[in-house]
Protein backbone atom coordinates (compact mmCIF):
# COMPACT_ATOMS: atom_id res chain seq x y z
CA UNK A 1 0.00 0.00 0.00
CA UNK A 2 2.54 2.56 1.14
CA UNK A 3 4.90 2.04 -1.78
CA UNK A 4 2.31 3.60 -4.10
CA UNK A 5 3.07 7.09 -2.82
CA UNK A 6 5.52 9.05 -4.94
CA UNK A 7 7.11 11.72 -2.78
CA UNK A 8 9.91 13.70 -4.36
CA UNK A 9 12.61 15.65 -2.57
CA UNK A 10 12.32 19.41 -3.06
CA UNK A 11 13.65 20.85 -6.29
CA UNK A 12 16.15 23.53 -5.27
CA UNK A 13 16.59 25.19 -8.69
CA UNK A 14 15.01 28.46 -7.47
CA UNK A 15 16.73 28.45 -4.08
CA UNK A 16 19.35 31.12 -4.95
CA UNK A 17 16.71 33.32 -6.58
CA UNK A 18 14.45 33.13 -3.51
CA UNK A 19 17.37 33.80 -1.18
CA UNK A 20 18.34 36.83 -3.26
CA UNK A 21 14.81 38.26 -2.97
CA UNK A 22 14.78 37.66 0.80
CA UNK A 23 18.22 39.24 1.25
CA UNK A 24 17.26 42.40 -0.67
CA UNK A 25 14.15 43.25 1.36
CA UNK A 26 14.36 46.45 3.45
CA UNK A 27 15.92 44.86 6.51
CA UNK A 28 19.31 43.78 7.78
CA UNK A 29 20.49 40.44 6.40
CA UNK A 30 18.79 37.58 8.25
CA UNK A 31 16.83 39.95 10.50
CA UNK A 32 13.54 38.09 10.07
CA UNK A 33 15.15 34.92 11.38
CA UNK A 34 12.99 31.83 11.20
CA UNK A 35 10.44 33.62 8.98
CA UNK A 36 13.15 33.68 6.30
CA UNK A 37 13.74 29.94 6.65
CA UNK A 38 9.99 29.32 6.55
CA UNK A 39 9.32 31.21 3.35
CA UNK A 40 12.33 29.67 1.62
CA UNK A 41 10.90 26.23 2.39
CA UNK A 42 7.43 27.24 1.20
CA UNK A 43 8.82 28.69 -2.06
CA UNK A 44 10.71 25.45 -2.75
CA UNK A 45 7.61 23.33 -2.02
CA UNK A 46 5.45 25.49 -4.30
CA UNK A 47 8.26 26.04 -6.85
CA UNK A 48 7.57 29.77 -7.02
CA UNK A 49 9.01 33.08 -5.82
CA UNK A 50 5.43 34.28 -5.15
CA UNK A 51 4.09 31.72 -2.66
CA UNK A 52 0.58 31.72 -1.24
CA UNK A 53 -1.37 29.86 1.42
CA UNK A 54 -4.63 28.69 -0.15
CA UNK A 55 -7.63 27.24 1.73
CA UNK A 56 -5.67 25.97 4.75
CA UNK A 57 -7.50 22.89 6.02
CA UNK A 58 -7.45 21.27 9.47
CA UNK A 59 -8.49 17.61 9.43
CA UNK A 60 -9.33 16.13 12.84
CA UNK A 61 -9.36 12.31 12.85
CA UNK A 62 -11.15 10.48 15.67
CA UNK A 63 -10.83 6.85 16.70
CA UNK A 64 -11.12 4.58 19.71
CA UNK A 65 -8.52 2.23 21.17
CA UNK A 66 -9.00 -1.23 22.64
CA UNK A 67 -6.01 -0.69 24.95
CA UNK A 68 -8.26 1.50 27.14
CA UNK A 69 -9.56 -1.81 28.60
CA UNK A 70 -6.26 -1.94 30.51
CA UNK A 71 -6.93 1.31 32.41
CA UNK A 72 -4.31 3.42 30.59
CA UNK A 73 -6.51 6.53 30.58
CA UNK A 74 -8.40 8.26 33.39
CA UNK A 75 -11.22 9.13 30.96
CA UNK A 76 -13.88 6.65 29.77
CA UNK A 77 -13.99 5.71 26.08
CA UNK A 78 -17.30 7.49 25.44
CA UNK A 79 -15.45 10.81 25.72
CA UNK A 80 -14.17 10.17 22.17
CA UNK A 81 -17.61 10.33 20.54
CA UNK A 82 -18.78 13.07 22.89
CA UNK A 83 -15.82 15.21 21.82
CA UNK A 84 -16.58 14.52 18.15
CA UNK A 85 -20.04 15.97 18.80
CA UNK A 86 -18.35 18.95 20.47
CA UNK A 87 -16.14 19.45 17.38
CA UNK A 88 -19.20 19.36 15.12
CA UNK A 89 -20.99 21.86 17.37
CA UNK A 90 -17.96 24.20 17.25
CA UNK A 91 -17.29 24.12 20.98
CA UNK A 92 -13.77 22.69 21.28
CA UNK A 93 -10.42 24.48 21.48
CA UNK A 94 -9.61 23.45 17.91
CA UNK A 95 -12.83 25.12 16.71
CA UNK A 96 -11.93 28.36 18.49
CA UNK A 97 -8.39 28.50 17.08
CA UNK A 98 -9.27 27.44 13.51
CA UNK A 99 -12.09 30.00 13.41
CA UNK A 100 -9.77 32.74 14.71
CA UNK A 101 -7.05 32.02 12.16
CA UNK A 102 -9.08 31.30 9.03
CA UNK A 103 -8.80 27.52 8.72
CA UNK A 104 -11.36 25.27 7.10
CA UNK A 105 -12.02 22.40 9.52
CA UNK A 106 -13.11 18.86 8.77
CA UNK A 107 -13.95 16.20 11.35
CA UNK A 108 -13.43 12.53 10.44
CA UNK A 109 -14.82 9.40 12.10
CA UNK A 110 -11.90 7.08 11.44
CA UNK A 111 -13.01 4.45 13.95
CA UNK A 112 -15.02 5.74 16.88
CA UNK A 113 -16.94 3.20 18.99
CA UNK A 114 -20.29 4.90 18.34
CA UNK A 115 -23.03 5.05 15.71
CA UNK A 116 -23.14 8.62 14.41
CA UNK A 117 -26.21 9.96 12.63
CA UNK A 118 -25.35 9.81 8.89
CA UNK A 119 -26.80 13.32 8.51
CA UNK A 120 -24.12 14.86 10.77
CA UNK A 121 -21.53 17.15 9.08
CA UNK A 122 -18.87 14.49 9.58
CA UNK A 123 -16.60 12.55 7.22
CA UNK A 124 -18.01 9.04 7.78
CA UNK A 125 -14.89 6.96 7.08
CA UNK A 126 -15.15 4.49 9.99
CA UNK A 127 -12.97 1.40 9.54
CA UNK A 128 -14.36 -0.33 12.66
CA UNK A 129 -15.72 0.61 16.08
CA UNK A 130 -12.30 1.08 17.63
CA UNK A 131 -9.17 -1.05 17.49
CA UNK A 132 -8.56 -4.32 19.31
CA UNK A 133 -6.69 -4.33 22.63
CA UNK A 134 -3.03 -4.48 21.52
CA UNK A 135 -1.85 -5.96 24.83
CA UNK A 136 -2.37 -9.45 23.45
CA UNK A 137 -2.55 -9.02 19.68
CA UNK A 138 -2.47 -6.50 16.82
CA UNK A 139 -4.70 -3.44 17.10
CA UNK A 140 -6.00 -3.99 13.56
CA UNK A 141 -5.84 -6.44 10.68
CA UNK A 142 -3.70 -5.84 7.61
CA UNK A 143 -6.87 -5.22 5.60
CA UNK A 144 -8.02 -2.60 8.14
CA UNK A 145 -4.62 -0.90 8.02
CA UNK A 146 -4.74 -0.71 4.23
CA UNK A 147 -8.30 0.63 4.35
CA UNK A 148 -7.34 3.37 6.84
CA UNK A 149 -4.27 4.42 4.82
CA UNK A 150 -6.30 4.48 1.60
CA UNK A 151 -9.17 6.50 3.10
CA UNK A 152 -6.76 9.06 4.57
CA UNK A 153 -4.94 9.43 1.26
CA UNK A 154 -8.14 9.78 -0.74
CA UNK A 155 -9.54 12.43 1.61
CA UNK A 156 -6.44 14.61 1.16
CA UNK A 157 -6.59 14.19 -2.61
CA UNK A 158 -10.14 15.60 -2.45
CA UNK A 159 -9.05 18.50 -0.23
CA UNK A 160 -6.16 19.31 -2.59
CA UNK A 161 -8.46 19.12 -5.62
CA UNK A 162 -10.65 21.78 -3.99
CA UNK A 163 -7.70 24.18 -4.02
CA UNK A 164 -6.02 23.69 -0.65
CA UNK A 165 -2.20 23.78 -0.54
CA UNK A 166 -1.74 23.84 3.26
CA UNK A 167 -2.96 21.15 5.63
CA UNK A 168 -2.71 20.16 9.27
CA UNK A 169 -3.99 17.21 11.22
CA UNK A 170 -5.55 16.86 14.64
CA UNK A 171 -6.88 13.88 16.51
CA UNK A 172 -9.24 12.69 19.19
CA UNK A 173 -9.24 9.26 20.78
CA UNK A 174 -9.12 8.20 24.40
CA UNK A 175 -6.06 5.93 24.72
CA UNK A 176 -4.19 7.38 21.75
CA UNK A 177 -1.17 8.57 23.77
CA UNK A 178 -0.59 4.88 24.61
CA UNK A 179 -0.65 3.98 20.91
CA UNK A 180 1.67 6.89 20.11
CA UNK A 181 4.11 5.97 22.90
CA UNK A 182 4.31 2.37 21.65
CA UNK A 183 4.94 3.58 18.09
CA UNK A 184 7.58 6.04 19.31
CA UNK A 185 9.37 3.34 21.31
CA UNK A 186 9.38 0.89 18.39
CA UNK A 187 10.53 3.42 15.77
CA UNK A 188 13.11 5.33 17.84
CA UNK A 189 14.32 2.68 20.32
CA UNK A 190 13.93 5.21 23.15
CA UNK A 191 13.03 3.67 26.53
CA UNK A 192 9.29 3.38 27.21
CA UNK A 193 9.63 5.48 30.38
CA UNK A 194 10.69 8.40 28.18
CA UNK A 195 7.96 7.76 25.59
CA UNK A 196 4.86 7.34 27.75
CA UNK A 197 3.34 10.37 29.47
CA UNK A 198 0.31 11.30 31.52
CA UNK A 199 -1.98 11.70 28.51
CA UNK A 200 -5.30 13.12 29.69
CA UNK A 201 -4.01 13.46 33.25
CA UNK A 202 -2.85 10.21 34.85
CA UNK A 203 -1.44 10.37 38.37
CA UNK A 204 1.88 8.67 39.22
CA UNK A 205 0.23 5.32 39.93
CA UNK A 206 -1.71 5.49 36.66
CA UNK A 207 1.39 6.44 34.70
CA UNK A 208 3.34 3.51 36.16
CA UNK A 209 0.50 1.16 35.20
CA UNK A 210 0.42 2.59 31.66
CA UNK A 211 4.19 2.05 31.25
CA UNK A 212 3.93 -1.52 32.57
CA UNK A 213 1.03 -2.34 30.19
CA UNK A 214 2.90 -0.87 27.21
CA UNK A 215 6.11 -2.75 28.03
CA UNK A 216 4.16 -6.00 28.23
CA UNK A 217 2.40 -5.24 24.95
CA UNK A 218 5.78 -4.73 23.26
CA UNK A 219 6.99 -8.11 24.59
CA UNK A 220 3.77 -9.85 23.51
CA UNK A 221 3.72 -8.41 19.98
CA UNK A 222 6.90 -8.52 17.90
CA UNK A 223 6.56 -5.99 15.06
CA UNK A 224 9.46 -4.83 12.90
CA UNK A 225 8.53 -2.96 9.73
CA UNK A 226 6.84 0.47 9.95
CA UNK A 227 3.62 -1.08 8.59
CA UNK A 228 3.72 -3.87 11.19
CA UNK A 229 4.31 -1.36 13.98
CA UNK A 230 1.36 0.76 12.83
CA UNK A 231 -0.91 -2.28 12.42
CA UNK A 232 0.07 -3.67 15.81
CA UNK A 233 -0.01 -0.58 18.02
CA UNK A 234 -1.71 2.19 16.04
CA UNK A 235 -5.24 3.56 16.05
CA UNK A 236 -7.48 4.03 13.05
CA UNK A 237 -7.10 7.80 13.43
CA UNK A 238 -3.30 7.48 13.47
CA UNK A 239 -3.25 5.11 10.48
CA UNK A 240 -5.61 7.33 8.48
CA UNK A 241 -3.36 10.28 9.32
CA UNK A 242 -0.30 8.42 7.98
CA UNK A 243 -2.07 7.94 4.64
CA UNK A 244 -3.20 11.58 4.70
CA UNK A 245 0.31 12.90 5.41
CA UNK A 246 1.92 10.83 2.67
CA UNK A 247 -0.76 11.95 0.22
CA UNK A 248 -0.27 15.61 1.22
CA UNK A 249 3.46 15.40 0.54
CA UNK A 250 2.78 13.65 -2.77
CA UNK A 251 0.51 16.59 -3.77
CA UNK A 252 3.27 19.04 -2.69
CA UNK A 253 1.13 20.52 0.07
CA UNK A 254 2.60 22.30 3.09
CA UNK A 255 2.05 20.13 6.19
CA UNK A 256 1.92 21.88 9.57
CA UNK A 257 2.71 19.24 12.18
CA UNK A 258 0.95 19.32 15.56
CA UNK A 259 2.00 17.50 18.74
CA UNK A 260 2.64 14.04 20.17
CA UNK A 261 0.00 11.91 18.43
CA UNK A 262 0.40 13.59 15.04
CA UNK A 263 4.19 13.28 15.33
CA UNK A 264 3.82 9.54 16.04
CA UNK A 265 2.00 9.22 12.72
CA UNK A 266 4.82 11.20 11.11
CA UNK A 267 7.40 8.79 12.60
CA UNK A 268 5.72 6.01 10.61
CA UNK A 269 5.32 8.13 7.46
CA UNK A 270 8.97 9.21 7.69
CA UNK A 271 10.15 5.62 8.14
CA UNK A 272 8.30 4.74 4.92
CA UNK A 273 9.18 7.88 2.91
CA UNK A 274 11.96 10.01 4.49
CA UNK A 275 11.41 12.80 1.91
CA UNK A 276 8.13 13.69 3.65
CA UNK A 277 10.06 15.95 6.03
CA UNK A 278 10.74 18.35 3.14
CA UNK A 279 7.05 19.27 3.24
CA UNK A 280 6.70 19.57 7.03
CA UNK A 281 6.81 22.59 9.32
CA UNK A 282 6.72 21.69 13.00
CA UNK A 283 4.22 23.86 14.82
CA UNK A 284 5.15 23.38 18.45
CA UNK A 285 6.81 21.26 21.08
CA UNK A 286 4.06 19.61 23.07
CA UNK A 287 4.27 19.29 26.83
CA UNK A 288 3.38 15.60 26.52
CA UNK A 289 6.27 13.47 27.73
CA UNK A 290 8.26 12.19 24.76
CA UNK A 291 7.44 14.83 22.18
CA UNK A 292 10.71 16.70 22.63
CA UNK A 293 12.67 13.51 21.91
CA UNK A 294 10.41 12.71 18.95
CA UNK A 295 11.30 16.11 17.50
CA UNK A 296 15.01 15.54 18.17
CA UNK A 297 14.79 12.15 16.42
CA UNK A 298 13.28 13.87 13.36
CA UNK A 299 15.84 16.73 13.63
CA UNK A 300 12.87 19.12 13.78
CA UNK A 301 12.80 22.72 15.00
CA UNK A 302 9.35 23.58 16.37
CA UNK A 303 8.12 27.17 15.97
CA UNK A 304 6.38 27.43 19.36
CA UNK A 305 6.62 26.07 22.86
CA UNK A 306 3.52 27.10 24.80
CA UNK A 307 3.47 24.16 27.27
CA UNK A 308 0.38 22.85 25.47
CA UNK A 309 -0.63 19.18 25.41
CA UNK A 310 -4.23 19.25 24.28
CA UNK A 311 -3.95 17.62 20.87
CA UNK A 312 -6.85 18.15 18.44
CA UNK A 313 -4.41 20.01 16.12
CA UNK A 314 -4.43 23.08 18.38
CA UNK A 315 -0.69 23.77 18.14
CA UNK A 316 -0.77 23.61 14.35
CA UNK A 317 -3.82 25.88 14.22
CA UNK A 318 -1.96 28.57 16.15
CA UNK A 319 1.07 28.81 13.83
CA UNK A 320 -0.84 29.65 10.66
CA UNK A 321 -0.49 33.45 11.20
CA UNK A 322 3.29 33.01 11.51
CA UNK A 323 3.40 30.99 8.31
CA UNK A 324 1.20 33.58 6.61
CA UNK A 325 3.51 36.38 7.80
CA UNK A 326 6.49 34.68 6.14
CA UNK A 327 4.61 34.46 2.86
CA UNK A 328 3.36 38.05 3.14
CA UNK A 329 6.82 39.54 3.68
CA UNK A 330 8.30 38.03 0.52
CA UNK A 331 5.27 39.11 -1.54
CA UNK A 332 4.58 42.56 -0.08
CA UNK A 333 7.71 43.97 1.56
CA UNK A 334 9.74 46.46 -0.46
CA UNK A 335 13.25 45.78 -1.65
CA UNK A 336 15.99 48.35 -1.04
CA UNK A 337 15.83 49.25 -4.74
CA UNK A 338 12.04 49.65 -4.99
CA UNK A 339 11.85 51.66 -1.77
CA UNK A 340 14.84 53.87 -2.59
CA UNK A 341 16.46 52.95 0.72
CA UNK A 342 20.26 53.13 0.89
CA UNK A 343 22.17 49.99 1.83
CA UNK A 344 25.15 50.07 4.11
Amino acid sequence: MTSKFEINSLNTYIKEQVQHIINHKTKPLGALGILEELVLRICLIQETVSPKIASPTMVVFAGDHGITQEGVSPYPQEVSWQMVMNFIAGGAAINVFTKQNGWDIMVVDAGVNHDFDPALPLQHLKVAKGTQNFLNGPAMTKAQLDEALEKGARLVQQIHARGSNCIAFGEMGIGNTSAAAAIMHKITGIAMEACAGRGTGLNDEGLNRKIAVLKQAIINNPAYSPEEILQTFGGFEIAMMVGAMLSAAEQKMLVLVDGFIVSSALLIAHALHPQILDYCIFAHQSDENGHKQMLQFLKAKPLLNLNMRLGEGTGAALVLPIVQASVNFINEMSSFESAGVSRK
